[in-house]
């Protein structure tokens, strides 16, 4: 993603605002990175397209914790943006249960969804909260945190992304604001870790290792995988997505690699950032990798005839539309993405 100190507010993410940004004083490279900055305003506020948000909007699950293995709860999240009424519940939580005490893996987009799920977690064990580990920086992972703030729970995250999170938080803060209203937003606030990854590192819960492993740039620049070894449980964060369409922020080269190096590795099942409690792995990540392969296949053969940016969001990886919602939300800015990076092969 371009610098915070862009403006991307003054585009709007549409091909036609691409054409007219392409002929402004900017060469080429120049052009994709202003317009792809719009995009992702738009996806971090919530607002590229709110009719299509409430009109994918499932009804709350009382937030509650589904079992999917032993000691392994997982919250889902709806297939929306942010909205007063969802509180930025729109992604997966996992909760693990030592014997000694609790990781939680993402917290929600406010400090209204990270309540909700701290109180679904005491009814499930009295135990501490003694780590919220987030998976990368994106707001509805990362926002729920605040809920979570105690001098006895350590903040874990990929080394790269208390860097990368704090310079969008103003923004990221800014945008959760104006999208989901006082009400729900009301405390919430940028809780950076305390602990920082940077090669694979084990944590005890009490009779239970949990497992990290920081990911090269993929879906972000500060993935972290997280691997229950009790019960050969993969949290994968939004390395995979299921129903909801994926969002590029990192490499979508880079993206695909990871997916294909951890498809060599057996798992009893995993978590996806957005989608179902569970999946089987690896054919839990087959929709997510097609989908990156199209993306990837079309933009490079529009590049090679010269196809504008423009053109290629409006028409690259059609024939994924009818697999996932949320399509209009992301795919053109996914699609930007990919273009500035194949552009530059």
């Amino acid at each position: 993603m371009p610098s915070p100190h862009n403006s991307p507010r003054r585009v709007s993410c549409t091909p036609a605002n691409l054409a007219r940004v392409s002929g402004a004083r900017l060469d080429r490279r120049q052009a994709i990175t202003v317009f792809a900055a719009g995009c992702a305003w738009l996806w971090l506020s919530g607002m590229a397209s709110r009719r299509s948000a409430i009109a994918t909007e499932q009804p709350r699950a009382n937030n509650g914790l589904v079992a999917i293995a032993p000691g392994v709860f997982v919250h889902t999240g709806r297939h929306a943006t942010f909205t007063p009424d969802n509180a930025g519940d729109v992604s997966n939580a996992t909760v693990v249960v030592g014997e000694r005490a609790i990781a939680v893996i993402d917290t929600g987009g406010s400090h209204t969804a990270g309540k909700a799920l701290r109180a679904a977690i005491s009814a499930v064990s009295p135990l501490p909260v003694a780590y919220v580990i987030n998976t990368h920086m994106h707001p509805d992972h990362v926002l729920g945190n605040a809920a979570f703030r105690s001098s006895d729970t350590v903040f874990v995250a990929h080394h790269k992304m208390a860097r990368a999170l704090a310079a969008r938080a103003e923004r990221y803060l800014e945008a959760a604001r104006a999208s989901l209203g006082e009400a729900a937003f009301a405390g919430t606030a940028i809780v950076l870790p305390s602990q920082h990854v940077t090669s694979p590192t084990s944590i005890d819960l009490g009779g239970r290792i949990l497992r990290l492993e920081p990911q090269p740039t993929a879906h972000t620049d500060n993935d972290l995988v997280v691997v229950d070894e009790t019960t050969g449980t993969i949290i994968f964060g939004d390395l995979v997505f299921d129903g909801h369409t994926p969002a590029l922020d990192g490499s979508i080269l880079g993206w695909q690699t990871v997916l294909a190096s951890w498809s060599e590795r057996p798992a009893a099942r995993i978590v996806p950032g957005h989608g179902p409690a569970s999946l089987a792995w690896p054919a839990g990540g087959t929709a997510t990798r097609r989908y990156l392969a199209a993306v990837t296949h079309d933009v490079r053969a529009m590049i090679a005839r010269g196809t504008t940016l423009a053109e290629a969001m409006s028409t690259a990886a059609q024939g994924e539309r009818d697999h996932w919602e949320l399509f209009d939300d992301f795919h053109a800015r996914n699609v930007a993405a990919a273009y500035a990076e194949l552009e530059w092969e």
